[in-house]
């Protein structure tokens, strides 16, 4: 095995490359290159962006190597409570296929798979990393026979589709407020580093404010066009995002002034997504109002819209945890509790086709919020 020197230097020596690469891109543009398109690169640089190099990403502890921790990996019981919601769904739809869209470390699906058995015939992912796809296979190993990967989007979907931290994955653009002119923020190149750089833009955020000069917000279209794209493949289906994120009026709240942007590395938090490409991870909280917003322009019906901690609790979360030994009980709390998971991470149900009401939404549905 290699030793932490030698892992140390492959990683420089991957983040050196995508940093020559990006330096052509904006070259290439012009000096300078949109923020949406800087984060692209980042993460999904064929062999060197964060998700498409071999760095491993989930893990409970900095010492396994892992840069920060999701639900699945905290504790099983969080895949058998959402596994109540998918067979309620599957019903709904007359399916045995589920459908998830970057399946992370795999571990989800392994419990999904464990938990409804043979109610689930066929278990796609969609993942473009070949290093993720490697560790999937490895998670599901005792179901190969019933997973299977797509590298593109299928033609149709009928059944439950599944994103699990998907949406704050995906690039963001961001706008700068100058207490007159909105520019748009990228990145351009200053005596060999990577800066800030901003010009001005005709896009604006979705509401009107007042927002404070100097304050930096994301905006989203490419998850708008994600919900399109998975409109257009609906048939009978139902699909439920998990992710942390706000309405619109928490999301462009005029006290948040430094907007969401944040980086993960060695489970660690930072602002800073211009230093060391391809070593950590990118994310921006969602923002649920657009995504609903999006769906329904879409044809698609919203369903639900609550917190994590709520919609698990719904799924019998608690009657797990009693059931449960004592570690797995506090690991399962991080799930609900309000200073954790459990309010911060919201899920959002969106369908096509099927009559359901989601057992996950029975208390507690926010949609009117939304």
């Amino acid at each position: 095995m290699a030793d932490g020197r030698e892992r140390g230097g492959e990683a420089a020596s991957v983040s050196a490359r995508l940093r020559q690469r990006i330096g052509a891109a904006i070259a290439a543009n012009g000096g300078w290159l949109p923020f949406d398109r800087y984060m692209a690169m980042a993460l999904y640089e064929p062999g060197l962006g964060y998700y498409a190099n071999d760095g491993r990403k989930f893990g409970p502890m900095p010492e396994s190597g892992s840069d920060f921790v999701t639900a699945p990996e905290l504790t099983p019981l969080f895949g058998r409570a959402i596994a109540v919601q998918v067979e309620q769904a599957l019903l709904a739809c007359g399916s045995a296929e589920v459908w998830e869209f970057g399946a992370g470390s795999g571990v989800l699906a392994a419990q999904l798979l464990g938990a409804l058995g043979d109610r689930i015939a066929a278990y796609h992912v969609v993942e473009l990393s070949a290093s993720l796809r490697a560790r999937q296979a490895e998670a599901t190993a005792r179901w190969r026979d019933r997973v299977h990967w797509h590298a593109q989007w299928p033609e149709r979907i009928d059944g439950v589709v599944l994103g699990n931290e998907l949406l704050d994955a995906l690039p963001v653009q961001l706008l700068h407020w100058t207490g007159v002119h909105w520019l748009e923020r990228g990145v351009a190149e200053q005596e060999g580093s990577l800066v800030w750089a901003d010009r001005p833009t005709a896009l604006r955020p979705p509401v009107e404010g007042p927002f404070v000069p100097g304050t930096v917000v994301e905006i989203h279209p490419q998850t708008g066009a994600f919900v399109r794209s998975l409109a257009e493949r609906l048939g009978r289906a139902v699909a439920f995002f998990v992710d942390y994120g706000f309405p619109e009026a928490e999301y462009y709240h005029p006290q948040r002034t430094g907007g969401t942007l944040m980086c993960h590395r060695a489970h660690r938090v930072d602002a800073d997504p211009l230093a060391d490409p391809g070593l950590k991870d990118i994310t921006a909280h969602v923002d649920f109002s657009a995504v609903a917003l999006a769906a329904q322009a879409a044809g698609l019906d919203v369903l639900g819209y609550t917190s994590q901690g709520r919609f698990l609790i719904n799924c019998g979360l608690p009657e797990l945890m009693r059931a449960a030994g004592l570690r797995e009980a506090v690991a399962a709390q991080r799930l609900v509790a309000e200073h954790e998971m459990g309010e911060l991470f919201k899920v959002i149900a969106l369908a096509r086709g099927v009559a359901l009401d989601p057992v996950g939404f029975a208390r507690g549905d926010r949609s009117h919020r939304l």
